[in-house]
């Protein structure tokens, strides 16, 4: 194989001779990166092309082409391939669009006893009902194929993502009306007069059915170069559940808070009597 090729030299920058550097000494690039880096480098500070192929062990062509390359395009053509265009697609769009509907039917739908499809189970389906459907093609597709399709139109047929309805006509009207305090309370606060303000309003919230759990056995410290964590024994004793009331004050900011066994509205006027420094008597 002859190597007597003439080319013109090649002119770096200082910054292309800084980058090229930085690649062909990496560990991350990959292989053909830093192997066209090198070559560059060399054929750059005079190197003959058989010197370069020794060194750098790269083939009489392919030092070539990625001279030439770097000629004609500049380095960062040299670096890398040009993008091909693959073998051509033999499933086609509406096909695709077949199997992008399907995953967007529940399995039950079609006679199934899954709510959800796997990409397996979507895949059998397709093979099995690609003929009647008219897309042939389609009678050998893949899980990953199904995947790959499905995927494209960022669907997740296997997962479940939970919504909120607004079920109360009367929604809007109660919405208004909250952000109507908050915003009260934000004029009083920025030194508004305003007729009727109130003294105190108050955010209130619970969370029923807190677990109230207990150890078994008392809790083992870390200890330096054994253990990282905190230990804890894996039995507990179970105490019932409690609920647990909380009220913010808008216009101070305090957060008050009780614990009980049940949350009823005694239990909320007892919260709220608290806080104002009343007597409730009830329950």
């Amino acid at each position: 194989m002859s190597s007597s090729q003439k080319l013109p030299a090649l002119a770096l920058t200082d910054q292309e001779r800084e980058n090229l550097t930085a690649i062909a000494q990496s560990r991350t690039e990959g292989f053909d990166r830093v192997r066209r880096a090198r070559s560059l480098l060399a054929y750059s500070g005079g190197e003959t092309l058989a010197a370069i192929q020794r060194t750098v062990g790269i083939s009489y062509g392919a030092l070539i082409k990625c001279i030439k390359k770097a000629l004609a395009g500049g380095i960062a053509a040299a670096l890398q391939d040009k993008r091909r265009s693959g073998r051509p697609r033999t499933i086609d769009e509406t096909a695709r669009a077949w199997v992008v509907s399907l995953a967007c039917t529940k399995p039950k739908e079609l006679g199934y006893a899954a709510e959800l499809w796997t990409y397996s189970a979507l895949a059998q389906h397709i093979r099995t009902h690609c003929q009647g459907a008219g897309h042939g093609v389609l009678q050998r597709v893949s899980k990953g194929t199904v995947c790959k399709i499905v995927n494209a139109h960022a669907l997740k047929p296997h997962k479940v993502s939970y919504y909120l309805e607004h079920r109360d006509p009367e929604f809007e009207r109660k919405m208004a009306d909250v952000l109507m305090v908050y915003r009260e309370v934000e004029l009083l606060k920025d030194g508004a007069n305003l007729p009727d303000a109130p003294e105190v309003t108050i955010s209130c919230d619970e969370q029923p059915g807190i677990q109230a759990i207990a150890t078994t056995a008392p809790d083992l410290p870390p200890v330096p170069g054994r253990y990282a964590s905190l230990a804890r024994d894996y039995e507990y004793k179970r105490h019932g559940t409690v609920s647990l009331i909380a009220g913010l004050d808008l216009h101070s900011g305090h957060v008050f808070a009780m614990v009980r066994d049940r949350h009823r509205s005694c239990e909320f006027i007892e919260l709220l009597a608290a806080k104002l420094y009343v007597r409730a008597d009830f329950c």
